[in-house]
């Protein structure tokens, strides 16, 4: 079997090296493209989830946090009991914002004094970031204007805001973060589908059918050759990431590992899309029919909160949307694998059962 296996993987290899135009096409999607969305995409963005830490519990940080919530901007998500426990929810991504009201608010209104309420951002989603940033500014300025605040305030509330993981609140970094994430989709979906539709039409399927080579061995050799091209693409990317002054504040080989595990659950689906297709016309219709779903749907367009809920349950099939917390986490955040394992074992429960039936379909024989 092993010296099967490899013959094949060669064969694959060479047979991927030798064809330029795709390789073209894959360092044009993981840096020209990547390049080009980077300074022509922008988004706007609503329902961004609220955590609230009223340390006070009066009327006056009630009516505050009224304002918060009566907006479209802002959406809750809870109340943790502390600032450090907001601070985990950033962490966590749980919610985007997080407001924090001081014990004494109300006590330092009455005085005239001017106390300070903070806003802390989840600033990977640079764009968000800011919008939230503007919606707290303005909601506060109201908050201080309202008769019976100003009537008992001297210079009201002093609102200090900080953005973390974006401090810059740069758009580009989450573009080109989610762009190079989207190449790394498209080509884990079309290569491996068109590879083996292209083995159909051209009849040597059937002949390597007749061969003792088995199902899982020529799937793995059709897979194989995209795992190995996704992550050396990987690195032309990083010079993107260096020329647009993305930071890489966690471990890279962590992003590595996880951007395989990301791929293969892409690959899947390209291998899935291959089994029930005749011809690579059929093959790229159905991949393109599978990708614009899951681009949607994963947070790269248009963020996941702004979704109706039966859409925001839906996205949670996209191994997109798993992998766009991945590397925003890896790269932005600096986070770990404590926090990204729930990504990993969704990235796992996609791939393993569409790979295990497009090896079923294979097998039976059925188009």
């Amino acid at each position: 079997m092993g010296t099967r296996l490899a013959g094949l993987l060669v064969k694959e290899m060479i047979q991927l090296l030798r064809d330029r135009v795709m390789l073209v096409l894959i360092l044009w999607l993981y840096t020209i493209e990547v390049v080009i969305c980077a300074y022509a995409l922008s988004f706007e963005v609503n329902d961004m989830p609220l955590a609230v830490v009223d340390l006070d519990q009066t009327s006056a940080s009630r009516a505050l946090v009224e304002g918060f919530m009566v907006t479209d901007a802002f959406a809750p998500a809870g109340y943790p009991a502390s600032a450090p426990a907001a601070t985990d929810w950033l962490q966590t991504g749980r919610a985007r914002v997080a407001l924090v009201i001081p014990e004494r608010f109300q006590h330092d209104l009455a005085r005239g004094d001017a106390p300070t309420v903070q806003v802390l951002l989840d600033g990977t989603n640079s764009n968000m970031a800011a919008q939230a940033r503007g919606y707290a500014l303005e909601i506060v300025n109201r908050f201080r204007a309202a008769p019976t605040i100003a009537a008992v305030s001297g210079g009201g509330v002093q609102p200090v805001v900080r953005v973390w993981y974006n401090p810059d609140q740069t758009y580009t970094s989450f573009v080109v973060l989610s762009m190079i994430a989207l190449a790394a989709m498209m080509v884990g979906v079309i290569h491996p589908a068109a590879s083996i539709v292209r083995e159909k039409e051209t009849g040597t399927i059937e002949q390597l059918q007749v061969t003792p080579i088995g199902t899982a061995e020529l799937f793995v050799a059709k897979t194989f050759p995209t795992l190995v091209i996704g992550l050396l693409s990987i690195f032309p990317s990083l010079l993107i990431v260096w020329w647009f002054g993305v930071p890489m504040r966690g471990s890279f080989l962590l992003f590595l590992a996880l951007t395989a595990v990301f791929l293969v659950s892409a690959i899947s689906l390209g291998v899935l899309i291959a089994s029930v297709s005749r011809t690579l016309q059929q093959a790229l219709l159905l991949s393109f029919f599978s990708l614009f779903p899951l681009m949607f749907l994963s947070g790269t367009l248009a963020p996941v909160e702004s979704m109706p809920e039966l859409l925001q349950t839906l996205s949670l099939g996209s191994p997109l949307r798993h992998y766009m917390d991945v590397i925003l986490g890896v790269f932005l955040k600096g986070i770990g694998l404590s926090e990204l394992w729930p990504q990993a074992l969704a990235l796992l429960a996609i791939g393993a059962p569409l790979f295990a039936t497009a090896m079923l379909i294979f097998r039976r024989g059925k188009p």
